[in-house]
């Protein structure tokens, strides 16, 4: 018989026996009581100690363990075991939002604006996503008074790591990290440097900053939508739980399910009174096996709301993600502003497109115009990959001093520039497919480009094919207001209906999600590449994450202004609004 394989698993054994405030004795009895259960399956307590890498025991009763399958099974048949799951990955959901939404006009609150009553004063915002820089204004304590009573979090840091000076303050009042199930996943330790609360990706500092950052004046990316930026709840007191860690296996950023359940744990414990969550799956397993449905129900148990990102895996029915009847799933609507520049074709076509590019090009003239297909390089070892340019794939002889058209999809939209001015290209059109439609992107490219959508991509293709000297023109990237309709749901936002019970509607609300401006990590670049060494204290983010901590903020208005609301009160209260 071949050996069982090995794998990290979460054991759900529901509630606690004891109330709301655990003693140390009760929480060391709680963690006892799983080195037993599974001792008894595993040989000893002794090894049962090795296998078990989170104790869930002041609120959340369960463990995380690495298992192998057999083992798995058995521990699943013990009477007080709810459930038995595996430690699954989850996906991150990746200014002028409050003005669009009527709490603010010209830098006045006007008099229906519920900004004229609170401005979320002693609310506590959790938010579980890559962590957050704790030195953007956004989290600045100017002016806030003593941290609340309530919060009995801390401020973890890393001992081993000098060089991270990552402090808390009166506005940033916890941070914490958890990594346990990432490191049973992935099979190896994080790097010294990276223990920390600190984000290196932009998307937690970003999300928290949504909800519930303070107020800033002359915020803008790259001199694009200029502006005071703030959260929801400005004045709300804020706390970071890092959940979600970068690897290459990972394709991205991963936030594994034992570290999202401590997280939610952890978030509880401290004393929140909201919790923002911009990831999710679009897989429904049932509630007693998933993480998030799991935690969140714990915490809307103790009174705390949870607001949920919808996802953004498009217009296709029933890919909504956080379905779970108490939670606030919001989806992602469009503001009315946009990053907008311009293609003119040699046949004197203008076409609309989108950018955050502040780069010009070099003279106000007409320039050769390529598309990958035909810039192809003879060496590519998949001709296939041109359109896209795909890193190897694109001649610089064919491409010096042209303006290239790339196909969106193969790599990300930004690489796609630098591979695009690496072979000598003068600009880049980014053309849609039918995947991507009519929703283009505004993009901190490393050198002029436009997005286009399908429509302008399919006459920019006819035009090249049918002409002998094709020629171009990528005017400068501008901000621009007041744009109709506006709000409309997000063509990346996902939709229902609800797959597991459908008798449960789901997104429950849309908020803006669509190029917002809020505060980034100065660890990378606003283009996320290597070779950029920009740096941007505000970044522009698309996508239900951005959603979820706009809800979020507004939540924290209400809790601020009716404190005995219970979640579900809150929850009525918005989507009925």
């Amino acid at each position: 018989m071949s050996p069982s394989i090995s794998h990290s698993y979460i054991v759900y054994l529901g509630s606690h026996s004891f109330g709301p405030n655990p003693s140390p004795f009760d929480v060391e009895a709680v963690t006892n009581s799983h080195y037993d259960l599974l001792g008894s399956y595993v040989g000893s307590t002794e090894k049962a100690k090795e296998a078990i890498f989170y104790s869930y025991n002041r609120y959340i009763n369960g463990f995380a363990a690495v298992l192998d399958e057999d083992e798995a099974a058995e521990v699943a048949k013990h009477p007080n075991v709810v459930s038995v799951f595996l430690n699954k990955e989850q996906k991150l959901h990746t200014t002028h939002s409050w003005d669009f939404l009527g709490l603010v006009r010209n830098g006045v609150f006007p008099q229906a604006s519920v900004w004229q009553k609170t401005l979320g004063e002693d609310v506590i915002i959790g938010n579980i996503d890559t962590g957050v820089w704790p030195e953007s204004k956004s989290f600045s304590d100017e002016g806030m008074g003593p941290i609340p009573k309530q919060w009995h979090g801390i401020c973890q840091t890393n001992n081993k790591n000098t060089q991270d000076t990552f402090q808390c303050n009166r506005k940033l009042i916890g941070a914490r990290y958890f990594y346990k199930g990432y490191k049973a996943y992935i099979g190896e330790e994080l790097n010294v440097s990276m223990l920390s609360a600190r984000d290196d990706t932009g998307h937690g500092s970003h999300t928290l900053s949504i909800a519930g950052g303070n107020f800033v004046d002359g915020v803008n990316e790259l001199g694009f939508g200029n502006g005071t930026a703030s959260g929801g709840s400005p004045k709300a007191r804020v706390a970071a739980y890092r959940a979600c860690w970068s690897h290459p296996i990972l394709f991205g950023t991963g936030c594994f399910e034992a570290d999202l359940l401590a997280a939610f744990e952890a978030a509880i414990s401290d004393g929140v009174h909201v919790i923002s969550m911009s990831l999710g799956s679009v897989s429904h397993p049932e509630y007693i096996e998933s993480a998030i449905s799991i935690g969140s129900f714990h915490a809307v148990a103790h009174g705390i709301i949870v607001v949920g990102s919808a996802g953004n895996s498009g217009s296709y029915p029933g890919n909504v993600a956080n379905i779970e009847p108490w939670i606030l799933t919001v989806g992602a609507s469009a503001l009315d502003r946009d990053f907008v520049n311009y293609v003119t074709l040699g046949d004197k076509k203008i076409l609309k497109g989108a950018s955050l590019s502040e780069y010009a090009l070099p003279s106000n003239k007409m320039y050769p115009l390529i598309s990958g297909f035909d810039a192809k390089s003879p060496t590519t070892p998949d001709p296939d990959d041109a359109p896209y340019c795909v890193n190897g794939t694109i001649d610089p002889q064919k491409v010096k001093g042209k303006i290239l058209v790339c196909l969106v999809g193969g790599n990300s939209r930004t690489e796609k520039g630098e591979i695009a001015a690496e072979a000598g290209a003068i600009g880049m059109i980014l053309a849609n497919n039918k995947d991507y439609g009519e929703q283009i992107f505004s993009d901190p490219h490393v050198l002029p480009a436009s997005h286009v959508n399908l429509a302008s991509a399919n006459y920019i293709y006819n035009y090249i094919n049918h002409t002998k000297s094709p020629m171009a023109y990528i005017s400068r990237a501008k901000t621009v207001t007041g744009l109709k309709p506006a709000p409309y749901v997000a063509l990346f936002s996902s939709r229902g209906p609800n797959s597991l019970d459908p008798a449960i509607l789901k997104p429950d609300v849309t908020a803006p999600g669509f190029k917002i401006i809020a505060a980034y990590t100065e660890l990378i670049s606003p283009s996320g590449l290597n070779v950029d060494k920009r740096r941007t204290p505000y970044i522009a983010f698309s996508g239900t994450s951005m959603s979820c901590p706009h809800v979020a903020g507004v939540v924290g208005l209400l809790k601020a202004l009716h404190p005995d609301w219970s979640p579900a009160a809150i929850k009525s209260a918005i989507i009925t609004s």
